[in-house]
């Protein structure tokens, strides 16, 4: 058997990708539809591959907003997300045809298997996609970093924590990592060198400087808030992604932007 193709497609605008995958001269999937269409395409074309669907990791703008434009070049095949993550996405653009579920097997063609498996946190019903060495993790892990807990249709930080220590990284160490952001990584990389990764493994310890969180409150208005910083580490769009614990002790995930010393 020919080797998979997992070509990135790059999103300058947002520090993004989005992927081709499949056999060479074969039947291929789009996972996530933000990068350019006319480049998503061509690049299935250079392998003789040929797109037969769409498949989605969550609702973001980023992740979705070539999707039009990609049914217009590819024609009508299947387009597969959560039905969490539908109804959200569809304030962006249409086309959606199929709901997957955690656990679920893709099949594209005859060789080209991948498995949904659920990894809620950045958001309700964010999907990875498992299969031929590969994990396409969406917004969830990054290469040395994590997903936010802020963001439209997020769940909470535990959610964020069991979908990487419980989920993810229960794959073999040599699962490459392919992520809607920043470059490719490897399960047993994240294992060792990611830094939220080693605090949850109790390698590195937790922090407990005291720092001021600026963030919109209920009526929109930015607020200021007393919180103890765990963990700030480098992001994949330059900055920093900051863990948090707030005073009742429960935790959260901020941009470094918005987090100063007193």
């Amino acid at each position: 058997m020919p080797e998979l193709v997992v070509e990135r497609i790059e999103i300058p605008a947002y520090v993004g990708n989005s992927y081709v995958v499949g056999f060479p001269g074969g039947p291929c999937a789009f996972v996530d539809a933000g990068a350019d269409a006319k480049k998503m395409t061509e690049a299935a074309a250079r392998h003789g591959m040929t797109p037969a669907a769409v498949l989605v990791t969550h609702h973001h703008y980023d992740h979705v907003s070539e999707l039009e434009e990609i049914l217009d070049r590819i024609g009508k095949v299947d387009v597969m997300i959560h039905a969490f993550e539908q109804p959200l996405a569809e304030e962006f653009v249409v086309g959606f045809t199929q709901n997957i579920e955690d656990g679920e097997t893709i099949r594209i063609g005859d060789d080209l298997e991948l498995k949904a498996v659920a990894t809620p946190g950045h958001t309700q019903g964010m999907l990875s996609f498992v299969g031929h060495g590969h994990v396409f993790t969406g917004d969830t892990l990054f290469r040395e970093s994590v997903a936010g807990v802020r963001a439209p249709g997020h769940t909470t930080f535990e959610d964020l924590r069991a979908s990487i220590m419980d989920t993810l990284l229960a794959l073999p160490d040599d699962t490459i990592v392919v992520s809607g952001h920043n470059r490719p990584s490897t399960i047993g990389h994240e294992r060792e060198h990611n830094p939220f990764v080693r605090v949850w493994r109790g390698l590195d310890p937790e922090g407990d400087e005291p720092v001021i969180v600026s963030l919109p409150g209920d009526a929109g208005e930015t607020e200021e808030h007393e919180v103890r910083l765990v963990l700030e580490a480098a992001d994949y769009d330059g900055g920093t992604k900051c863990w948090i614990r707030w005073p009742d002790g429960s935790d959260d995930l901020v941009p470094g932007s918005k987090v100063r010393r007193p």
